[in-house]
């Protein structure tokens, strides 16, 4: 019996899969090598270090193999490694140089190249921002973009769909289904902009960040400019001040707004959630395929949005104890971020979880207008609104017989059932001018939606 810790490992492995390819430990000994080799590659053939071999492109092709290769077998040969040295950068090096000694000239030779000028965190923050970038872009944006579209799409459909609003739980000015769904759409939006700006930060300067290593035994080089050279052909951005590590401030700002948009996503499943109990959104049985209940035959639950909720809220608790904790080190360095970092592919795999779920559960529900329209019709007193800013602008006109429109209209709905009947007698005493009259009266809950439509559509 195969034994997982993690739902996300086991229950859930088919829909984060795709994440374990960036941030699992495999992933991470894969970067690491990764790293390692382009390192030796630019040394080489940069000729940078005085009389080091210069290699070709057959000994570049075979180095990068072992990066494009990487297996189960190179992984445990990199755990028996790890299994004597019970250091894993160190683990890494000694794969890496046991490749080599089996690769061509003049490779064997040159041992003394891997990892020269190199601590650990020089490899490891390299190979952790690489792999936090490839996850992002390559798996998590897509899926997130993906559901942002896919609401704007129904946003534009149900534009023109009326819907009695609820502040505070209680009946309220009309809005539309569609303006609803836009502003969750636009919300997300400005989230992946964010996200689609992050900067990847990346450094390689030694034990204390000083290259004072490195300016002792190549004194001739320009060092930063070489490391900034490295990192930015690595595809990142180069980090020119730190201690022993990247200081993970990018780190902490990216998971911030992965969060943010976590937040903003969980009270889109606690809104939608909501109107699916309302009745405003229908449950497509066929789209959701799944029993609601062991007892209840009636019953199909909302469970994608319950699921993305839940997943949610686990993703944001760890990216906020993530981003609290990474800025952090003490001194020159500490090791807690080591740790800290393997839980990152946790936190994107509820996320990731989280977002597959709304979008299944947005394609399972549909607009129902029939329920929609009755909940309008039953809330004629949604017009006391309207009317009072009707009469408030006919008196600063000069309309007579307008005084304190708030309290007439307080009077005449709180409280009591307002019907069309009411509310319709209630604007023909009102002694309005005709054409004010006459807009009022042309008036309903379900036309009283001012430009919900155009702003959905836009």
């Amino acid at each position: 019996m195969t034994k997982f810790l993690s739902p996300l490992d086991s229950r859930y492995r088919a829909e984060t899969e795709a994440l374990a390819d960036y941030l699992s430990e495999p992933a991470l000994n894969r970067a690491r090598l990764h790293v390692e080799v382009e390192w030796l590659i630019f040394l080489s053939v940069n000729k940078i270090l005085p009389g080091a071999p210069v290699i070709g492109e057959s000994e570049i092709a075979y180095l990068r193999a072992l990066v494009e290769d990487f297996d189960d077998v190179a992984i445990a040969r990199l755990a028996e490694f790890e299994a004597e040295t019970r250091h894993d950068v160190k683990a890494v090096e000694y794969y890496l140089k046991e490749k080599m000694h089996a690769g061509p000239a003049p490779l064997p030779q040159m041992d003394e190249i891997v990892h020269i000028f190199a601590t650990s965190e020089d490899i490891n923050n390299l190979a952790h921002a690489l792999n936090i970038k490839h996850a992002v872009e390559s798996v998590w944006l897509p899926q997130a973009r993906a559901f942002v579209a896919e609401l704007g799409e129904r946003a534009r459909d149900y534009a023109e769909v009326p819907m009695l609003a609820r502040t505070h739980g209680q009946a309220a000015s009309p809005t539309t289904l569609g303006k609803e769904f836009a502003v969750f759409a636009w919300r997300l939006t400005r989230q992946l902009e964010r996200i689609d700006d992050a900067v990847y930060l990346g450094k390689f300067n030694g034990a204390t960040g000083t290259y004072g290593a490195h300016a002792v035994s190549v004194p001739d080089a320009d060092w930063p400019a070489l490391a900034k050279q490295f990192v930015e052909g690595l595809g990142l951005t180069f980090n020119p001040l730190t201690t022993q590590i990247e200081s993970h401030d990018w780190m902490a700002e990216l998971f911030a707004d992965v969060a943010r948009f976590g937040r903003i996503a969980h009270n889109l499943a606690t809104d939608f959630w909501t109107y699916i109990s309302l009745g405003y959104l229908k449950q497509n049985l066929a789209a959701q395929g799944s029993t609601g209940s062991s007892t209840m035959p009636h019953k199909v639950n909302p469970i994608r949005f319950e699921n993305a909720e839940a997943n949610l809220e686990m993703s944001c608790a760890l990216f906020d104890t993530l981003s609290a904790t990474l800025v952090t080190s003490r001194l020159q360095r500490d090791l807690t971020d080591s740790s800290t970092l393997r839980n990152v592919g946790v936190a994107f795999g509820h996320s990731l979880l989280a977002v597959k779920n709304l979008r299944r559960g947005l394609a399972g529900v549909d607009a129902n207008p029939q329920r929609l329209d009755e909940d309008l019709d039953r809330a004629w007193e949604v017009l006391a609104e309207p009317i009072q800013q009707v009469m408030r602008t006919a008196r600063i006109a000069g309309v007579e017989g307008m005084e304190d429109p708030y309290e007439r209209l307080k009077e005449l709905t709180r409280g009591h059932a307002v019907d069309e009947h009411t509310m319709r007698d209630f604007i023909a005493s009102l002694g309005l001018p005709a054409d004010l009259a006459e807009r009022l009266a042309n008036l309903s809950p379900a036309t009283y939606t001012g430009v919900a439509a155009q702003l959905a559509k836009s």
